[in-house]
C-alpha cells in the first residue's frame, strides 16, 4: 500500500503489477494525505499500472468516487469489522457500533508508527501531559503487548481498542459480508445511474 506519491513511484520502479493507494481515512498504519487528493495523484503518477483505492470506502457512493478519480478497483477494510464473520469480540463490535467517525484517531500507541485506531482511555493515555514517548517499531509493540492482552481478557471496555478507519461512523449494527457487498453494489449502481443527471446540470 502507498500513502504518498513518492511511495507509489518507488513501487512502480520496483516493477509491481498493481498498487493500493490508501488515504489517511484508513485504519492501521496510514499517512496524512486524504483519499480524495491521494487517489488521482497516484493514478496519474503510476499510469498505466492499475490502482486500487483504499481509505474511507464502505459504501457504493465512495466506490463510485474512487472510479471517478481514476481507480480501477477498491480495497475495503474496516467495513468488515461489523460483520458476523469478523473475528472481533462482541464487546469490541459494540464499541465500534457506538463510535463516530472522529473516534478513529491516529496514534503511535500500538506500534510506534502512526496508525488509526478506535479512541479509548488506552490511546488517550499516551498523549496526556507527562506521558512517556512511544518507542520505535518494533519495541512499542513489545512494550504494550501484555497490557493489551490483559485489557482484552478483562473486557475493560473503556480501554479496549482496535485498528479502524473513519468509516466506523457508518458501522452501526451487525451485518454479513454478503450483505455489505450487496449494499455497496446496489448503491454504486444507483449512484452511477444518477451521474448523467449531474452532467446535464453542468451543461445547462
Amino acid at each position: 500500500m502507498t500513502g504518498k506519491v513518492q511511495h507509489a513511484l518507488k513501487h512502480k520502479e520496483a516493477g509491481l503489477d498493481i498498487l493500493i493507494a490508501q488515504g489517511t481515512e484508513a485504519a492501521g498504519h496510514t499517512g496524512v494525505v486524504s483519499s480524495m487528493v491521494l487517489w488521482p495523484e497516484v493514478v496519474d503518477a503510476v499510469a498505466p499500472i492499475p490502482v486500487l483505492a483504499a481509505g474511507g470506502i464502505g459504501r457504493g457512493r465512495q466506490m463510485a468516487a474512487a472510479f471517478a478519480l481514476g481507480a480501477q478497483g477498491i480495497w475495503c477494510g474496516s467495513v468488515w469489522h461489523g460483520t458476523r464473520e469478523s473475528d472481533l469480540t462482541d464487546e469490541m463490535k459494540q464499541l465500534l457500533y457506538k463510535a463516530r467517525s472522529e473516534d478513529a484517531v491516529q496514534t503511535r500507541s500500538k506500534t510506534g508508527k502512526p496508525g488509526r485506531m478506535l479512541r479509548s482511555k488506552y490511546t488517550e493515555a499516551w498523549v496526556q501531559p507527562g506521558a512517556p514517548a512511544t518507542l520505535p517499531m518494533p519495541w512499542q509493540s513489545v512494550l504494550n503487548a501484555e497490557a493489551r492482552l490483559r485489557i482484552d481478557r478483562a473486557r475493560a471496555l473503556d480501554y479496549m481498542t482496535c485498528p479502524v478507519g473513519q468509516i466506523v461512523g457508518t458501522i452501526n449494527n451487525e451485518s454479513s459480508v454478503r450483505q455489505v457487498i450487496q449494499d455497496i453494489l446496489e448503491e454504486f449502481v444507483a449512484t452511477v445511474e444518477k451521474m448523467p443527471e449531474a452532467t446535464g446540470l453542468m451543461e445547462a
